[in-house]
């Protein structure tokens, strides 16, 4: 597996990955693990480190020193992030790189127990420590070693996360709204790992999204561990509603897409701005992770299975061409045939257009590892594979209907080797996660990337749709 920052049109430039000053002080490459809101502290620490003078560089052979940014999330997560720091260590073993950088949730969650593991790394840097990354930096060109970690307590309010160095397409960012979480489900170890919540203040959401649109953003990926939590910490009570409203009325930004939408504090108010807005997309990833509810008791969720039947209903009403996104676990400590049974009648009859499914990974350090009743590996799979059988008819489905249809495309890339077709998404399609839309072009109006297309659905392939332009892109 190649691990280094991908060449592509959405890679930083050149001139963007040099020294603000021109004066290098050191050249490193960086590997960025995990879930968006790591994304966006991979950029930060890539910001930070141009602005003190290292050249960020395409392959770690090129390089004095590796940047790998962890996700410590599940089992899963942390065997590719381990290959990923092995793979590291052995281009230093090999005297290709001088030295490697842990940073990120693995290294928060394992810290000196990741050292024993893998002596050979240089320095770890905890999730909110990441703004030293240049002081490690630093002890490791000048070739000083009497500080290897640096573990920073979880901050009241979210770091900030302006000035970063961006490694999405110039058209897309992801904005983090507020840190940690105060859910504490039983299968999840994020709160050990980020901490308690912690929202960014209102003024400071609002500049960052300001840079965001001057430097060529026109979606806004709004993401948290828990979206619609956001400002109680701070104002006593949630205040997306509030802040979706000013966010709309920044300049530039064409699109808002909405992720990590727990079913709490969705209230009528939020619902109507969605439902009502110009720039915010009918799409919601409402993570839900079992519709059964002993299930959700034994996870912690406090929500019930009518509660959430009552929020969709809700949303379904009032949000014309709602597109609706979640995740379920399958094989959760004491789940049945009977609980598994109930929670693919509650796909079936929802109809979510977008789903992923995983199977319950067993975290040594959560309340779920104590709990009885654990469920065989072979039928937690058998389970997600039946799961994902089922929504795979819905969202064929879904697709079919979408055919002599028009719609929104905005432009990622081109199609390699082809003359003339894209890549794009539609307002159902979130970065990296869901489907994605191909796009023809007329040869009288050019396609560019970041653009927003009219097109015609002509036809799908399994879950992406292919598509005509109808006209120019704006």
């Amino acid at each position: 597996m190649n691990f280094s920052l991908p060449v592509v049109d959405s890679s930083p430039s050149p001139r963007e990955m040099e020294p603000m000053d021109g004066q290098v002080r050191g050249k490193y490459s960086f590997v960025s693990l995990g879930c968006p809101k790591n994304l966006v502290d991979s950029e930060r620490m890539l910001g930070l480190l141009r602005d003190d003078g290292y050249q960020l560089v395409q392959t770690p052979e090129d390089s004095d020193f590796v940047v790998v940014n962890t996700c410590g999330f599940i089992d899963n997560a942390r065997r590719e992030s381990l290959e990923a720091i092995d793979q590291m260590l052995e281009l230093k073993r090999e005297g290709k790189i001088k030295g490697l950088i842990v940073s990120g949730c693995l290294a928060e969650r394992e810290r000196e127990q990741l050292l024993e593991m893998r002596p050979d790394i240089d320095s770890l840097v905890g999730v909110f420590s990441r703004d030293d990354i240049v002081q490690m930096a630093d002890r490791l060109v000048d070739g000083l070693d009497e500080q290897r970690t640096i573990f920073r307590p979880a901050p009241i309010r979210a770091l900030d996360d302006t000035n970063r160095l961006r490694i999405t397409p110039r058209h897309f960012a992801f904005q983090k709204i507020s840190e940690g979480c105060d859910r504490l489900c039983t299968f999840c170890a994020i709160p050990k790992m980020r901490g308690k919540h912690a929202s960014k203040p209102h003024e400071e959401v609002l500049a960052e999204a300001k840079q965001l649109a001057a430097s060529g953003v026109r979606e806004l990926v709004i993401v948290a561990q828990d979206t619609t939590y956001y400002g109680r910490d701070i104002y006593g009570e949630s205040r997306l509603n509030e802040l979706l409203q000013d966010l709309e009325r920044v300049d530039g930004i064409d699109w808002i897409r909405l992720m990590y939408f727990y079913p709490m504090y969705i209230t009528d108010p939020l619902i109507e701005t969605i439902a009502t807005s110009a720039k915010i997309l009918p799409y919601i990833d409402m993570p839900l992770q079992h519709a059964n509810g002993e299930m959700l008791r034994r996870m912690a969720r406090r929500v019930t299975p009518e509660g959430t039947r009552e929020i969709i209903g809700k949303l379904r009403d009032s949000i014309d061409n709602l597109v609706l996104r979640t995740t379920f676990i399958t094989g959760f400590p004491g789940e049945t045939d009977a609980h598994f049974e109930e929670l693919v009648e509650f796909v079936e009859d929802v109809k979510f257009e977008r789903l992923g499914v995983f199977t319950y990974s067993f975290e040594p350090d959560t309340p779920a590892a104590k709990l009885p009743n654990h469920v065989d590996d072979a039928v937690k799979a058998q389970r997600q594979e039946h799961l994902m059988k089922v929504q795979q008819n819905i969202a064929f489905r879904w697709a079919r209907e979408k055919i002599g249809t028009a719609m929104e495309v905005i432009i990622d890339k081109p199609v390699d080797e082809a003359n003339n077709v894209w890549i794009g998404r539609s307002f159902a399609d979130a970065p990296d996660v869901d489907a994605l839309v191909y796009v023809t072009g007329q040869a009288d109006e050019p396609i560019e990337a970041g653009q927003i297309v009219p097109v015609e659905i002509v036809q799908t392939q399994e879950y992406d749709l292919v598509a005509a332009a109808l006209g120019p892109g704006r």
